[in-house]
């Protein structure tokens, strides 16, 4: 028997269990371990399907956390991995010394769903990667070195793009960090147009901050940041990691503003949770700065063959079953419900908000945040609150959610609010 036999044939759940703990224990994380109890987030997948996740007790849940964005076509979207099996018969990954075909579709692809003069496309495997590629861009292009980012924002934990992710706590133990980057306030043009100097480079932000507590950024900000960055000849770089590929009830969160940036950011989603890929969008003005440094970005695995079959065909369903719009109807379904469970528990929920099937809901200590998961896993709701705010619970579940899961997820939530709400009232009692 392989070793891939032996671990998928086991079913005693309790061993599987006790054998995977020990395993993180010893040779993973502990502390990562005891970290995912902490936020409820201690299951042990099994079967994935649609938006739910069992699971290896065979207990179901609906997942509205999807890694941050992940699952947009839903967990082990069945179309995608047949296209992944057929892949798998003709080809491994592919080498990178070499011209593949399917980087090159790929690419194609990306230049015509994308906004804007967006043309070309750097792959690699992660979201920080990709902002790696996306300021290294900018500073060769422009041989101007700051970049401008904002307060609370979240762009990855990798060398160049750890020190534009808004919080120190993820940046302390790692000092010295790679110079040149300048926080400032989100959604406040003021604050950009103060920071800019003779060396600034480009400006770096998420349309809606994830991490930082859901965030969406004014549309009439994005339009008066795009003129800024124009009149100053600054690159504006639009971190879609989370936002991308219908999660926000349009293809790219950047169509709702009407703002073309001139790098764009993916990756999560772009390869419908199947294989790893990222990458760097930008346009042809951009692209100038490879012609005398062609080989100057490169990742031995970003844009493998078997990368970008993947994500053609999770493209390919996206448009064909229109996602955006499906997120933006159950993105409605889920506000009004939240909406009136903010009115409902008016002492607990401070505030709900989001595009499409990228909502937070707000509360008023930090706790609540934790608690509120624990609650919400005991209803069969997978959810967790930001890195950067525990007082915001984030709710993206896969685009494929039906209303009868919405409404289920929305039940959870109010069965949850009840529980906590009685708990406070037994704490302030005493």
């Amino acid at each position: 028997m392989s070793i891939i036999d032996d671990i998928l044939s086991k079913t005693d759940m309790d061993e599987i269990r006790k054998e995977t703990e020990e395993n993180y224990r010893q040779y993973v994380n502990p502390f990562a371990l005891r970290m995912f109890k902490n936020a409820s987030l201690d299951i042990i997948e099994g079967k994935r399907e649609g938006a739910s996740v069992w699971d290896i007790s065979g207990q179901k849940y609906i997942d509205c956390v999807t890694g941050a964005g992940i699952f947009n076509v839903g967990r082990h979207n069945k179309e995608i991995v047949e296209g992944l099996k057929k892949a798998l018969d003709t080809y491994d990954m592919g080498g990178w010394i070499s011209i593949v075909r399917e980087r090159g579709i790929l690419a194609k692809k990306l230049a015509e769903i994308t906004p804007g003069d967006l043309k070309y496309s750097l792959f690699c495997c992660g979201g920080g990667e990709a902002i790696e590629v996306a300021v290294k861009l900018a500073r060769g292009h422009t041989d101007k070195t700051e970049i401008i980012c904002m307060e609370n924002g979240y762009h990855g934990v990798t060398g160049f793009a750890l020190p534009a992710t808004g919080r120190d706590v993820y940046k302390q133990p790692f000092a010295p960090l790679t110079p040149g980057y300048r926080h400032v306030r989100y959604n406040d043009i003021g604050a950009v147009e103060e920071a800019i100097t003779e060396e600034t480079a480009a400006v770096l932000l998420e349309p809606i901050q994830g991490e930082g507590g859901i965030i969406p950024a004014d549309d009439a900000y994005l339009r008066q940041l795009r003129e800024l960055c124009t009149k100053n000849e600054i690159l504006l770089v639009f971190d879609e990691v989370q936002t991308g590929f219908g999660r926000t009830g349009k293809m790219f969160c950047a169509e709702h503003s009407g703002v073309n940036p001139d790098i764009m950011v993916l990756a999560k989603s772009l390869s419908g949770g199947l294989y790893p890929l990222s990458c760097a969008v930008f346009t042809e003005e951009i692209a100038e700065f490879l012609m005398t440094h062609p080989f100057i970005i490169i990742n031995s695995f970003g844009g493998t063959s078997l990368a970008c079959l993947v994500a053609l065909a999770t493209i390919e369903y996206i448009e064909n079953n229109d996602l955006p719009g499906h997120a933006t109807r159950m993105g409605g379904r889920f506000m009004a419900g939240l909406s009136a469970l903010k009115g409902k528990y008016p002492k607990l929920v401070l505030d709900v908000r989001g595009r499409g099937l990228m909502l937070g809901m707000e509360f008023p200590e930090d706790s609540i945040g934790p608690r509120m998961a624990y609650q919400l896993k005991q209803n069969g709701v997978i959810s967790i609150y930001t890195f950067n705010n525990p007082r915001i619970i984030r709710i993206m579940p896969t685009l494929v959610i039906t209303e009868q899961e919405v409404d289920f997820v929305l039940e959870a939530f109010d069965r949850s609010l009840a529980e906590i709400s009685k708990q406070e009232e037994k704490n302030a009692a005493r």
